[in-house]
């Protein structure tokens, strides 16, 4: 069987479109929930990273099992989505971001499949923490499904399930981050030591914390652009040609 691909649906993005099977995967990590294609999706799966009915907060989502029942299922490559908030000035609610870098100020979660013993120790190059292929194809594929893509933009990753503090905010942009989540990481690393090309995008649903006087979500733009953001996110994982050796170099 051809490799499959793999799309991880983050806040907004819980559930796939019709036509999709449920599944229980188990995994040496535990059990983890994929929807499987079928028909013209037979290639797809699709992981809802909170659950479907986003009942599981960032601290707890078990992302070992995640990854590993991706590539139990045979996906080689996957695309992310995040529902973030804005840092840089030009990313507002219903911006949309291609991020290509990331900065991991988590703690307490399970970051790796090589903890020493039987799994082994393994330093995996981690220069570029998503794929430039595929960030590079979601930038270049946008326009033609409609979406405007901001082309770069780093990721500061913090534990939830609390909202960051104002200070936390400015010392994140005083790093060079743009956008700020909770989930990127661990999730990005454990793909690339399975070998899996990870790409992400990112669409704020809020300022980040101290931006503004007040702290409002707000789903509407993430939801207005949702049917466009899947077929762009089939497009460019079906058609970018990907090289194993950028994953052993780093990126």
């Amino acid at each position: 069987m051809p490799p499959r691909i793999g799309i991880i649906g983050g806040s907004g993005v819980e559930r796939p479109e019709a036509g999709f099977t449920e599944t229980v995967v188990d995994t040496p990590y535990g059990e983890a929930l994929a929807w499987i294609g079928s028909g013209e999706n037979a290639d797809v799966v699709f992981l809802s990273r909170h659950g479907v009915e986003h009942g599981v907060p960032p601290h707890k989502i078990n992302y070992r099992a995640n990854v590993k029942a991706l590539q139990q299922l045979g996906v080689d490559r996957v695309i992310a989505t995040f529902a973030v908030g804005g840092i840089a000035d030009d990313i507002p609610p219903g911006g949309v971001v291609a991020v290509d870098d990331a900065i991991d100020f988590t703690s307490g979660r399970e970051s790796t499949f090589f903890d020493g013993g039987e799994s082994g120790l393994k330093h995996t190059p981690f220069t570029k923490a998503f794929s430039p292929k595929l960030r590079e194809a979601l930038v270049a594929k946008a326009p033609a499904h409609g979406l405007a893509i901001r082309p770069t933009g780093t990721y500061i990753c913090f534990n939830g399930p609390r909202f960051e503090t104002a200070a936390e905010i400015r010392m994140g942009r005083l790093l060079g981050a743009d956008v700020v989540g909770m989930t990127a990481m661990p999730e990005a690393i454990l793909a690339r030591e399975l070998g899996i090309h990870y790409g992400g995008i990112a669409v704020s649903v809020n300022w980040a914390a101290g931006i503004e006087a007040t702290l409002t979500l707000d789903f509407s733009a993430l939801e207005a652009i949702r049917g466009k953001l899947l077929p762009l996110i089939l497009d460019v994982l079906r058609t970018t040609e990907l090289d194993a050796s950028a994953l052993r170099e780093g990126h």
